[in-house]
């Protein structure tokens, strides 16, 4: 093998065969060794929660301008996640490199911002720099820091302090229950901000046009009906018999009733006509104008289905599960249960 490729080959330190050698019991223990000291810093940094925290989320509620969240390695991936967590909820927020921010980026940042940077020692010095750059612009500062004492937090306008006494790497080098701690500490302070600004499914699908949730959220009824030569409809006068072929054919579990003007008659469930073949052994050579239902539940088509969800499994008389889609009082549509279930979301 070359030198040059033995250089770059990762190095593998201890013995080859410690993981078979070891039992799974001993192998989920580390695991649970980690977890259970990355609990123990959550709750200790839930009971620590208190007006520095409320003050925090003033002034990221308050703030005109963009929170720019900053951090350096492992800090760093935290403060990306908590910025793009509080963009997709409702709160402008920008992460900012301190090292490419302190080489010409800080033209983005203006009096209005808010700076919320993370530091696990607090004594970063690209970190400081850029804290004491943006104070000269006017730029008002929140430190996330495991050390009340760090220049950091002593530097900031507010400090939040995660009480973390050790990490859980075996070595106390590795990040892990200080990166934990932030990350849980940046999600309370959006999801705090969620509330406060009363932002709702519809405000997510706004700021999350693609993806599968986002589709869900936004999709209407009119992209789910069945329309056309799908839709199951009867004439007024038609028999119970010709109304029972129909649904049976459509396989939606109901056909619509129209007047000889297109007009929505009435509504025809399977239901309906088992319950009525149950109990009247002529029912079939009757008008299916004598058992219909005259007043159906019905949407329009650009209802949002999430709605159309909850107007199903509202139903005063119980969940039913077709809507007819309307254009004032013409049927354009049936849209059935199943078709918004398939969105992957619920009510």
């Amino acid at each position: 093998m070359p030198d040059a490729q033995k250089r770059h080959e990762p190095t593998r330190r201890g013995h080859p065969d410690r993981a078979e050698r070891a039992d799974a019991a001993e192998i989920v223990a580390m695991g649970r060794r980690v977890l259970a000291e990355e609990a123990v810093a959550i709750n200790a940094l839930h009971a620590s929660l208190g007006q520095p925290f409320a003050t925090a989320v003033r002034w990221i509620y308050g703030c005109s301008g963009r929170i720019l969240v900053t951090g350096l390695g492992k800090s760093g991936l935290i403060a990306r996640k908590i910025a793009a967590t509080m963009t997709s909820t409702g709160t402008p927020a920008l992460f900012v490199h301190p090292v490419e921010a302190l080489h010409g980026d800080l033209g983005i940042a203006s009096a209005e911002d808010l700076l919320l940077a993370l530091s696990r020692s607090g004594a970063n010095e690209e970190i400081l720099m850029l804290q004491s750059s943006l104070r000269s612009m006017g730029v008002r500062s929140i430190a996330i820091s495991t050390r009340a004492e760090s220049r950091l937090a002593c530097e900031a306008d507010l400090a939040l302090i995660t009480p973390v006494d050790r990490e859980a790497c075996p070595l106390e080098l590795t990040p892990t229950t200080s990166t934990t701690a932030a990350l849980a500490l940046g999600d309370a302070l959006a999801m705090t901000l969620l509330e406060l600004r009363d932002f709702q499914r519809e405000d997510f699908a706004l700021f999350h046009p693609s993806g599968a949730l986002g589709r869900a959220l936004r999709t209407t009824v009119s992209e789910l009906m069945h329309s056309g030569s799908e839709m199951p409809t009867v004439r007024v006068g038609s028999s119970l018999r010709d109304a029972l072929v129909e649904l049976s054919a459509k396989r939606l579990g109901c056909t619509l009733v129209l007047a000889n003007d297109g007009a929505l008659a009435g509504f025809l469930s399977d239901g309906d006509l088992k319950r009525i073949l149950l109990t009247d052994d002529t029912a079939l050579q009757r008008p299916v104008d004598d058992f219909m239902s005259r007043h159906p539940r019905s949407v329009a088509p650009d209802c949002l289905a999430r709605a159309a969800l909850r107007s199903m499994e509202g139903n005063e008389g119980g969940a039913i599960t077709q809507l007819v889609v309307v254009e004032g009082t013409r049927p354009v549509g049936v849209v059935h249960l199943h078709d918004i279930l398939r969105l992957g979301f619920a009510v």
